[in-house]
């Protein structure tokens, strides 16, 4: 009986994790089958080279961080103020390593050296901008109200961790609960 192949997926996600914690020079097949507990042979088994591997990451980031979140959302129903609670709790939830923030900063960061990164981080942002129109455009009439409170959502879910700030008596988990609040009314 032969050896087990290391699953395709398993690179790609050891990939993200290693992609999220050391940006994408950390990105090596070596260290990768290293942490996998796999010899670096079976990586060429699935992927051409490094760039492939590269690649098939950034594909299953951008379709599991905006579609499969938006088929999550849809999957269960309800309005749109519901499917936005919904969306913000997933979204806070999201913090694994290999599709959470840690991963989002990492590649946003990446984008700002790679213009093919930037093109995609461009089609992520602008899918999900585009679901929160649509969610918020379904109870605020005025298109301006739309576009703010879009860009309110999305910059506290990226802007939240670079902020380093107190509030008095409240946590920040209470100040993001507020403002999801105010959001949705």
């Amino acid at each position: 009986m032969g050896a087990t192949r290391t699953p395709r997926g398993s690179w790609i996600e050891e990939g993200l994790r290693a992609l999220a914690a050391g940006g994408p020079d950390a990105v090596r097949i070596e260290a990768l089958a290293q942490s996998l507990g796999v010899s670096k042979g079976g990586f060429y088994g699935h992927f051409g080279n490094r760039d492939t591997l590269l690649t098939e990451m950034l594909d299953t980031w951008e379709r599991e961080v905006a579609e499969a979140v938006i088929e999550q959302v849809e999957s269960a129903g309800g309005d749109p103020r519901a499917r936005l609670k919904r969306l913000f709790a997933i979204a806070a939830a999201a913090d694994g390593p290999a599709m959470g923030v840690a991963a989002e900063l990492t590649i946003r960061d990446w984008a700002r050296r790679d213009e093919s990164v930037a093109e995609r981080l461009r089609r992520v942002d602008n899918r999900r901008m585009d679901y929160l129109r649509s969610l918020f455009g379904a109870f605020c009439p005025d298109q301006d109200d739309v576009e703010v409170r879009c860009m309110i959502v999305y910059s506290m879910r990226i802007g939240n961790h670079f902020i380093a700030a107190d509030h008095g008596a409240r946590s920040r988990a209470e100040v993001m609960e507020l403002t999801r609040d105010w959001l949705l009314r």
